[in-house]
């Protein structure tokens, strides 16, 4: 299917100027004419500030794409969440981060189950946006995932400036309206949130590795989902908040082939005294 880019690539040039860490701006600007943000400040009022561990305001009231009024908890407490704060009329940077997290949820290497392992809830920063734009979002999404379970786990939201405000302040996602073209200037960022909505993950840019998306969502999860092996290969990352990814934590990994190196030696030994009392035995 024709992936909808329209007007992408000038928002990624700009992205590519743009720091994409702690405390610096971050990368995107929603909009084609990304030069024509008058009075904007890149460096204060398009940025990222990571809040770890954060607790994102459930209580703030949302309408979904079917028009139903809930609390944001309506879509938490039973699995991690995904979250994007684009908006929907946006032809830019907005368009890659959610092409990002559809290609992210198609992808058979993240091995999570969207509706059944987590669930995504995107949010429009646009309070003028309307559920029918939102539904509409939705069906274009859902006709290109193509996934079992997409449908009832992403969900699209649209909501009042003051709720919308809340959430993006508690995640230190700060973007800026340009009355000049009724346009947004915002970031690019993704973030996992645990269950009970505290922030757990960072993810920058436009486009999500599925090996750091699927320990994400195994850190998330807080050992509700994942296997063991997932939760190893967890222990042995380490995540880098500045680059806003997992590296391998060479430590940890030393730790882990020395026990795996002592339990080896240990088994040899034992099975190796066996045997020489067995062959003592039959020499008698």
């Amino acid at each position: 299917m024709k992936r909808r880019y329209l007007g992408v690539i000038p928002a990624l040039m700009l992205t590519a100027s743009m720091a994409l860490a702690q405390g610096q701006p971050v990368a995107g600007v929603g909009n084609r004419d990304s030069a024509r943000f008058d009075g904007i400040n890149a460096a204060t009022d398009v940025r990222v500030d990571q809040k770890l561990d954060a607790q994102i305001p459930l209580e703030r009231v949302f309408r979904d794409e079917a028009g139903q009024v809930a609390p944001l908890g309506k879509f938490f407490g039973k699995r991690p969440v995904l979250m994007v704060m684009p908006f929907y009329k946006c032809t830019g940077t907005c368009v890659a981060m959610l092409n990002g997290v559809s290609d992210l949820v198609r992808d058979p290497a993240l091995r999570f189950k969207i509706g059944q392992d987590f669930d995504v809830v995107t949010i429009s920063i646009n309070p003028k946006e309307t559920a029918d734009l939102a539904a509409a979002k939705k069906r274009a999404y859902m006709s290109e995932v193509g996934v079992p379970g997409a449908e009832q786990g992403w969900h699209f939201l649209t909501g009042e400036e003051a709720d919308i405000k809340a959430v993006a302040d508690a995640a230190g996602y700060k973007y800026k309206y340009n009355v000049v073209n009724d346009q947004y200037a915002h970031g690019s960022a993704i973030w996992l949130i645990t269950p009970k909505g505290k922030i757990s993950r960072y993810f920058f840019g436009v486009g999500y590795p599925a090996k750091d998306l699927r320990l994400g969502l195994t850190e998330a999860g807080q050992g509700h989902i994942g296997t063991i092996a997932d939760q190893w290969l967890l222990y042995c990352y380490h995540y880098d908040p500045q680059k806003g990814k997992y590296g391998l934590a060479i430590f940890r990994l030393m730790q882990v082939l020395g026990t795996a190196t002592v339990l080896l030696l240990g088994t040899f030994i034992v099975t190796s005294l066996r045997k020489e009392k067995a062959a003592g035995r039959k020499s008698k």
